[in-house]
């Protein structure tokens, strides 16, 4: 079968994995609030998704702080403190050749869901929606 070199392909099963086991690593670990800082101190965070480069060696982790508005001073500490993250990471992946580097990023498909609710509730779209139902009473 040949390959198409312009298809454009999702994450292997193998980053999948390993990115599922980093995120539940970083959870325990931000769970168990190991990290001395200011900025995350009684912070509730949550790492939504964590997603590994083609070669395992880059770990990128989406991060949601319950009621923070600015996740900017939050991420800014997690990124200071990546290297501790990453040595209380090591002991937790024993089975990889190479520990990854972590970054962490806003995780903003909260905002996303919020905002396509919003335009779902929206007068027109709701106008719309009523507008199609009936059409479909006339059909029967």
């Amino acid at each position: 079968m040949a390959k198409h070199k312009n298809q454009t392909k999702g994450p292997s099963q193998r980053q999948l994995s390993v990115g599922e086991n980093v995120r539940h690593g970083l959870s325990a670990i931000l769970g168990r609030h190991e990290i001395e800082d200011p900025v995350l101190e009684k912070m509730v965070l949550s790492v939504s998704e964590v997603r590994m480069s083609p070669d395992l060696k880059l770990a990128t982790a989406y991060i949601t702080a319950f009621g923070q508005d600015d996740m900017e001073p939050t991420v800014a500490a997690l990124n200071r403190h990546a290297r501790f993250l990453r040595g209380r990471l090591t002991p937790l992946l024993r089975q990889m050749k190479y520990m990854p580097e972590v970054r962490f990023r806003a995780d903003e498909s909260f905002d996303n869901y919020a905002r396509i609710d919003r335009l779902l509730k929206s007068p027109e779209v709701v106008r719309d929606l009523e507008g199609d139902d009936d059409m479909n009473e006339d059909e029967n």
